[in-house]
């Protein structure tokens, strides 16, 4: 596959296999969730706004966590137009250790004007 082949649609349970597999490789870094365990995809599919998940229905900010080790995350998030706005410390602990988490912020260029 070409990386030009990429396109953004809506997951399926199809897709699950996959993007399981790489949620759990995060996991497994213990710099990308504080999740211990990838959930179902009802579990998932239920978490998450089916109207909001192409940012196609009028959302003029977004917001996320990442763990400041997470440096890929980083880059990726600001080279999608998020940009850093805090810290939050010890918004939890993961595995008993108490983790700071970076608090970004994307704001639609269209929406709300």
């Amino acid at each position: 596959m070409q990386l030009t082949d990429l396109g953004i649609r809506p997951m399926t349970v199809a897709d699950r296999p996959h993007v399981c597999a790489i949620y759990e490789a995060g996991i497994t870094t213990a710099n990308a969730t504080f999740e211990t365990a990838a959930p179902t995809y009802e579990a998932w599919d239920r978490s998450h706004l089916a109207d909001h998940r192409l940012e196609a229905a009028g959302i003029w900010t977004l917001h996320t966590g990442i763990f400041p080790e997470n440096v890929a995350s980083l880059a990726l998030h600001q080279r999608c137009g998020f940009r850093i706005i805090g810290t939050r410390e010890r918004i939890g602990k993961l595995h008993g250790v108490w983790r700071d988490t970076l608090l970004l912020e994307r704001r639609s260029a269209t929406v709300g004007l």
